[in-house]
């Protein structure tokens, strides 16, 4: 049996698996066949916005942003880690630093644009929805909209220095610095995950209280009709449906 501290140090997967050359191989099938549907899927997207005028809307300009993002995960991360899966784990490529500090930079950077993204467009809905259009149009001017953009990645390119700290959280030289690097990265991606709930639930609210308005109203035009109105669905049904909708938005 290889050495499993070294190899664990290469792939942050392998932390869960035991170390053997069929879970090896079987994770760079799996890397493999992610990196290929995630640059297809991601290229397909930026694609048809950029091929459609329709589509080029500024909710739009942070997903292909999320888009690009993925794609040095799926097209440059994935790749090399699905090749370093078939090497041996004493392989001079697993011991370098320099390689290591590449592949840890490409997979933070990826990972922190994307949630960035997301978190853009959760936002740029929120506001859509929530605030007058007056406020929409103000914030969301081209300018504005490139400057977040460029932020998300300048954001992105800070704490790069760091991540390779995280791949020595499973080896006998992890330290207080990799544990508070660490500690940093779960803290940022709850206070992500934080603000994506009050936005979606924001936008929720929001629509609950337009329709119970539409609601009134419609049931003061229909008395007025002159002639009987079929009969409404039953209430309880559309709170159960809006309670799991809700739900269903809190898990994902």
């Amino acid at each position: 049996m290889p050495n499993a501290s070294s190899w664990s140090a290469s792939s942050p997967l392998l932390l869960l698996w035991e170390d053997s050359s069929g879970t090896r191989i079987f994770l760079s099938l799996l890397y493999a066949v992610l990196a290929i549907s995630g640059t297809l899927s991601n290229v397909m997207v930026i694609y048809l916005v950029f091929s459609f005028k329709k589509l080029q809307t500024t909710s739009n300009a942070f997903i292909v942003n999320g888009c690009a993002a993925d794609l040095s995960v799926c097209a440059l991360w994935m790749p090399q880690e699905a090749v370093l899966g078939l090497l041996p784990p004493n392989s001079s490529s697993l011991r370098s630093a320099e390689y290591r500090l590449l592949r840890g930079g490409l997979l933070g950077l990826g990972l922190t644009v994307s949630l960035a993204s997301h978190l853009l467009v959760a936002f740029n809905r929120y506001v859509l929805i929530t605030k007058l259009p007056s406020v929409y149009q103000a914030l969301y001017q081209r300018r504005h909209t490139g400057c977040m953009i460029g932020l998300s990645w300048a954001l992105a390119l800070l704490p790069v220095p760091l991540l390779p700290g995280l791949w020595t959280l499973g080896s006998a030289q992890s330290d207080g610095s990799s544990r508070y690097t660490a500690l940093l990265l779960a803290l940022a991606v709850l206070g992500q995950t934080a603000l994506l709930l009050h936005c979606y639930l924001g936008i929720v609210r929001r629509v609950r209280g337009s329709a119970k308005r539409v609601s009134v109203l419609n049931f003061h035009l229909l008395h007025q009709l002159p002639f009987p109105a079929a009969p409404p669905p039953p209430r309880r049904a559309q709170r159960r449906l809006s309670s799991v909708s809700v739900l269903l938005l809190c898990c994902v």
